[in-house]
C-alpha cells in the first residue's frame, strides 16, 4: 500500500475520524542539482498524513530528513513537485492571490531561531503590529490595547512595547515571536522545531505555553522536531521520517509503547536517561553511520545503509507503507521488529 492510500480522515487527539484541516496526500518535493552530481534531490518523496482541527501532529527525524521542507509546503511557501496540500479542504496549489493572502491569515509559523526572526532594528510595538498591516487587517487591529493583550497572552509585560529585541533572552524572543504568530488569531500554527535555540532551563516554559495558547485559541499544531521526549510530551500523533520519506506514523502513545520500525527504535533509544537508577544499565547502540544525500529516487529502503536488520530485498525493494496496527503506519517490510532483539540479531520473518 503507498501513501496515497491511506485514510482520507485524520484520527483526533480522542481517536475519532474527523475531516482534516491538513490534508497532505503523495506529496513529493524534488530539487534539480546541477553540477558534477547532476540529477534530483528529493527532500520530500511520496509523504501523506492528515492533521485534525485541534490536533497537534508532530514530525520527527535528523536533520536532512525533509521536516522543514514539509513544513514549507504545507504553509504554502513553495510547491509541491507531486501531490497535493488541502487546508481546509482548498487545494493549495489553485489559490493566489487575494484568496491566499487570507489563507495566510489562518496559518502561521514559529521558526526555531528567535534571534535571527524578529527584526532587530524594530521595537516590538512595530513587530507585533506588522502582520496587521500586511494582512490589512481592521483598523484598530494593532492598537496598544491589543498589542498589550497578545503580550499578557505569551506571558510578557506590556513595558515590552518600546523595547529592541536584543534587550530580551532567548526565552522572551521566542514568547515574542509566538506572540507575532497568533496576532490575526490563525487556526493553523507550524512550529519549526521552536525549541533547538532555547536552554533546556527555558524549553518547558514555551512547551506549556504552546499547549495553554492551543487550549484558550482552539490552535492545531503541525510540531516538528527531533527530540522525542519533547515530542510525546507535546504530541497526538507522530511521524517518523529518513531521508525525505515516512517509516512510521501512529498515535504518540502507540509509537512508544509500540515502535515498529528500527528506525523509529533507534531514536527511542538515544533518548537521555533521566532516571538516576537506570544510568548505569547498558543501553543499545545507537544509529550508526551518518545520514547521507539521496540523489534520485531510492530504489529499496531508505534506511537500508544503517538498518541492522537489513536484507537483500530490503535494497531492492520498496516497503510498502502499511497499517499493522488501527492509525499504526510503518514502511519495513520485516515490520513489526520488536525492540527486543538485538541489534545484529537474524532478520525476523517478514508479516
Amino acid at each position: 500500500m503507498t501513501g496515497s492510500e491511506a485514510p482520507l480522515t485524520a484520527a483526533g487527539p480522542d481517536g475519532s475520524g474527523t475531516t482534516p484541516l491538513i490534508d497532505v496526500r503523495s506529496v513529493t518535493k524534488r530539487y534539480r542539482v546541477r553540477g558534477r552530481l547532476g540529477g534530483s534531490l528529493f527532500a520530500v518523496d511520496d509523504v501523506t498524513f492528515s492533521i485534525s482541527a485541534g490536533e497537534t501532529f508532530a514530525i520527527v527525524g535528523e536533520t536532512g530528513s525533509g521536516k522543514s521542507t514539509i513544513g514549507r509546503l504545507v504553509l504554502a511557501l513553495e510547491p509541491p513537485s507531486e501531490g497535493s496540500v488541502r487546508f481546509d479542504g482548498k487545494d493549495l496549489a489553485g489559490v493566489s492571490g487575494g484568496e491566499l493572502r487570507q489563507l495566510r491569515r489562518e496559518m502561521q509559523p514559529v521558526s526555531q531561531d528567535p534571534y535571527s526572526a524578529l527584526n532587530g532594528r524594530m521595537r516590538v510595538r512595530e513587530i507585533l503590529a506588522e502582520p496587521f498591516v500586511i494582512h490589512k487587517a481592521a483598523v484598530g487591529g494593532h492598537s496598544t490595547e491589543h498589542l498589550v493583550e497578545l503580550l499578557q497572552l505569551v506571558g510578557m509585560p506590556a513595558s515590552s512595547l518600546g523595547r529592541y529585541p536584543h534587550e530580551f533572552s532567548g526565552g522572551q524572543r521566542q514568547r515574542l515571536v509566538i506572540a507575532r504568530a497568533i496576532a490575526l488569531r490563525p487556526r493553523f500554527v507550524m512550529c519549526d522545531e521552536p525549541l533547538s535555540a532555547l536552554d533546556v532551563s527555558v524549553q518547558s516554559q514555551i512547551i506549556n505555553l504552546l499547549r495553554r495558547l492551543q487550549r484558550d485559541l482552539g490552535l492545531t499544531y503541525l510540531f516538528i522536531s527531533h527530540d522525542m521526549s519533547v515530542v510525546r510530551y507535546l504530541a497526538d500523533r507522530v511521524s517518523v521520517m529518513y531521508l525525505g520519506r515516512q517509516v512510521e506514523s501512529a498515535s504518540t502513545e502507540a509509537l512508544f509503547a509500540k515502535p515498529l520500525h528500527p528506525y523509529t527504535q533507534a531514536l527511542l533509544d538515544a533518548v537521555p536517561v533521566t532516571d538516576p537508577r537506570q544510568r548505569g544499565q547498558s543501553r543499545k547502540p545507537r544509529i550508526q553511520g551518518d545520514l547521507t544525500t539521496q540523489f534520485g529516487r531510492a530504489e529499496g529502503c531508505v534506511y537500508a545503509a544503517r538498518c541492522p536488520f537489513v536484507a537483500p530485498r530490503c535494497k531492492a525493494e520498496v516497503p510498502d507503507w502499511r497499517e499493522l496496527d488501527p492509525g499504526h503506519w510503518v514502511a519495513c517490510h520485516f515490520a513489526p521488529i520488536k525492540a527486543s532483539v538485538e541489534r545484529n540479531g537474524p532478520i525476523p520473518e517478514a508479516v
